[in-house]
């Protein structure tokens, strides 16, 4: 929690569940980013937290941006953003979305099949594309690699067929995870791409990019390695498989840049036990899964929780939301203790959930209202 969210909360007491966002936290995460990975461009994946307010601020610090669909495309060119510095990301696209998207100018596009790639070819003829690869997701929190990417041998046809339909084989792509805990991934899949990197080069292809994807952690529950660890492994593997001659880097991020600069403030509508002896207290809060908080899915991702009777006795607890779904339970089996003293009518708060949350949030779910957002 920042100062000025904490300032923000003791005097307005907004009404719960809500984001209360940070703008300035987001600035010094994108400077820090930058600072350590200076040969990077930066391509805000806004999916993690689409705001104006972010998208703004972004764009004033020279961002560009990772949007998965032409709505996304179209609020980067609305707060500011040129179409030039748009990459229309994801390799699953309507060729209307694709059309539409080409009309406005935007001329860089994510491709994992063929199918993709003629879309593309008919309907952005002549743009750049880059072809995303399965790596592994080893370490991360929230894995990426079953529904997107290809393999190495598949990717290389595909590769040279973009050229022979008229596009500019300008990369590659690979993701390791969102909350990726590990540098080990980033290195392999580096040593990966590059040796297709240089089949490719060798085979008379043009490829100048290699885009790193995203995944960049920051902290919940546990301790996670500081950024200049991830951009050390990163660099090292680069310039150990491409020496001086390295290619244009981009970088994807999204939770390390939007996911500490925010906080859900929550109530707790509810804490009671199953039986009279059950050691383990049911906490209810006004948000869980269906409220954004959904990548609690499979207890994945670990929310810190604070309350106003931390320091004093602590309980075993499982934490839910409101709603009538019996899905709607956040953890269970990850050891959340919570205070003794904790009760119905507290206000506790969520930190760090500054990224997927607001997008993830239903539209009317039991009638319940989505979240509402403060950007201070």
């Amino acid at each position: 929690m920042t100062p000025k969210i904490a300032r923000f909360l003791a005097d307005q007491q907004p009404a719960t569940p809500c984001l209360v966002l940070d703008v300035d936290r987001v600035e010094e995460n994108f400077r820090a980013l930058r600072d350590a990975l200076p040969l990077a461009r930066i391509y805000y994946a806004m999916k993690a937290n689409p705001a104006p307010q972010i998208l703004a601020r972004l764009v004033g610090l020279g961002s560009s941006f990772d949007a998965a669909s032409i709505e996304e495309v179209r609020m980067c060119l609305d707060a500011g953003a040129s179409a030039s510095a748009i990459s229309f990301g994801n390799t699953i696209k309507k060729s209307s979305a694709i059309a539409s998207a080409f009309e406005a100018g935007v001329t860089m596009y994510a491709f994992d099949s063929i199918e993709e790639l003629e879309k593309l070819a008919r309907h952005a003829p002549g743009s750049r594309v880059y072809c995303r690869i399965l790596v592994e997701n080893e370490g991360a929190d929230w894995p990426l690699s079953r529904k997107f990417g290809t393999t190495i041998e598949n990717a290389r046809e595909l590769m040279v067929q973009a050229g022979e339909m008229g596009l500019d084989p300008f990369g590659l792509s690979f993701h390791v995870g969102s909350q990726q805990t590990g540098t080990a991934s980033y290195e392999a899949a580096i040593g990966r791409v590059a040796m297709l990197f240089t089949d490719l080069r060798d085979a008379g292809v043009n490829l100048r990019m290699i885009n790193l994807g995203g995944g960049f952690p920051v902290r919940y529950r546990d301790e996670v390695p500081g950024i200049d660890r991830f951009a050390d492994a990163i660099m090292g593997a680069m310039v150990e498989h491409f020496g001086n001659a390295l290619p244009e880097m981009l970088i994807e991020p999204g939770r390390f840049v939007v996911g500490d600069a925010g906080l859900v403030s929550a109530e707790v509508v509810l804490v009671s036990r199953k039986s009279k002896n059950d050691p383990i207290r049911w906490v209810y809060l006004d948000i869980g899964r269906f409220g954004g908080l959904a990548e609690t899915e499979g207890e994945a991702i670990k929310y810190r929780i604070t309350t106003p009777h931390d320091g004093g006795p602590m309980g075993p607890v499982a934490v839910a939301g409101p709603t009538c779904d019996g899905a709607d339970i956040m953890y269970e089996r990850s050891n959340y203790r919570l205070p003794m003293a904790l009760t119905s009518g507290d206000r506790v708060s969520l930190l760090s959930t500054g990224a997927y949350v607001t997008t993830y949030a239903s539209q009317r779910f039991n009638g319940f209202a989505p979240l509402a957002e403060h950007y201070i």
